[in-house]
């Protein structure tokens, strides 16, 4: 998984979304070009809905799970079938049985001593979070001293600053509610959703060009 994530570096977060439509919006996203998605196990019924958009699925798109704070959700989460974990902040206990368990995971980090050690502990690549409060700028400042830490931005990220996230160090970025409004999400307006997840996908495509 992280092989194909570092190939194609775009992540989907869903929170608070509902079980009835799960699978349509996963067969929009993959209709758009996505790879990688994170469900929240903050949304009620988490579990259920994993495991059914990673049926879903069938392979054509890594789903996993996120807001990962204790073993207890961990052990949820890989049993509804996540193939890797993201958590808000730097848990070590979660991290290290992640490592025991072989499953990717990206803790999630903003200080760098919070970066350093969640590389350290064996962090497949290091969840900077909320990088939109220092943008891109802040990435490349911690790239000096860890030019060798994975950084993947998540909060704040926009179609129109990817590049400056990958110009300034980071290995991948993610977004949620800029694409998977609320709004959207009620009216189940998955044509909407599937055309900017799109848009964000032939973003990437050009960043990915231009870096080859």
């Amino acid at each position: 998984m992280i092989k194909s994530f570092l190939e194609f570096p775009l992540m989907g977060i869903l929170r608070g979304v509902e079980i009835s439509y799960i699978e349509e919006l996963v067969k929009t996203l993959i209709n758009s070009g996505l790879k990688v998605l994170e469900i929240t196990m903050n949304t009620p019924r988490a579990e259920e809905i994993i495991s059914l958009a990673h049926r879903a699925a069938n392979g054509r798109i890594h789903v996993g799970a996120g807001t990962i704070v204790c073993e207890k959700s961990l052990t949820s989460a890989i049993n509804a079938g996540a193939e890797f974990i993201v958590t808000p902040g730097y848990f070590q206990g979660v991290v290290n049985s992640c490592v025991q368990k072989k499953v990717p995971v990206f803790p999630g980090a903003f200080s760098p001593t919070e970066v350093f050690s969640a590389w350290q502990s064996g962090a497949s690549m290091v969840k900077l979070f909320p990088a939109g409060v220092f943008g891109p700028k802040y990435i490349k400042e911690l790239k000096g001293p860890f030019n060798d830490i994975k950084i993947m931005a998540v909060g704040g990220v926009k179609k129109e600053n990817m590049r400056e996230f990958f110009n300034a160090g980071a290995s991948a970025v993610a977004f949620g509610t800029s694409v998977f409004s609320k709004e959207l999400l009620l009216k189940k307006d998955f044509t909407a959703i599937g055309t900017m997840v799109n848009e964000y996908v032939k973003e990437i495509k050009n960043i990915i060009g231009e870096n080859n």
